[in-house]
């Protein structure tokens, strides 16, 4: 894979859909989403800010507004959307501004990137939902935003966790392919 900027991903003949979500260091999300059935690839990179082909290093270490993210290929016949943000909100604390756990800066930010209409509303609604339910003390901080050209991070980032052979408790949650 290069590193040039990804806005609508490969054109094969299944149908297709991109979903970008942010929730923290992209390695987790990554190896969680590999694990759902009917996500059909995932990359991990940076969209959201304002820096062409932005590198990881500039990304933890300038003010390039971008946040790190997994990006995927989903097929709507197998995996919704709302499926897939109902992962997104499990696997992070959208509760924490600009950082998860450890990691802090606006590149870890909890953030939403809908491709369509049609996506930013469902994302819109299940936010609410969230917001309502009482499940957190704090407020949702998660952002929903338009998505933008994704830049995919160096190769030594994807599938980072597989490469290392690390399991996280929380990617066996969603079962395995």
């Amino acid at each position: 894979m290069t590193r040039s900027g990804r806005s609508t991903g490969p054109r094969v003949a299944r149908p297709v859909v991109m979903a970008t979500f942010g929730a923290g260091c992209f390695w987790h999300p990554q190896q969680v989403y590999d694990q759902v059935e009917g996500v059909t690839a995932t990359w991990v990179g940076f969209t959201g800010g304002t820096k062409k082909n932005p590198t990881y290093e500039e990304v933890c270490h300038t003010d390039t507004g971008h946040a790190e993210v997994v990006h995927m290929e989903y097929d709507p016949r197998r995996v919704s959307y709302e499926q897939l943000l109902d992962i997104f909100w499990q696997i992070h604390d959208p509760t924490q501004l600009n950082r998860q756990g450890p990691d802090i800066g606006t590149q870890y930010r909890s953030a939403i990137f809908a491709h369509d209409d049609a996506q930013m509303a469902i994302a819109q609604a299940a936010k609410a939902r969230l917001e309502a339910s009482g499940k957190y003390d704090q407020p949702v901080v998660t952002t929903i935003e338009r998505a933008g050209t994704f830049w995919e991070a160096e190769d030594y980032h994807q599938k980072y966790h597989e490469r290392l052979k690390i399991r996280s408790w929380i990617s066996d949650l969603f079962g395995r392919k």
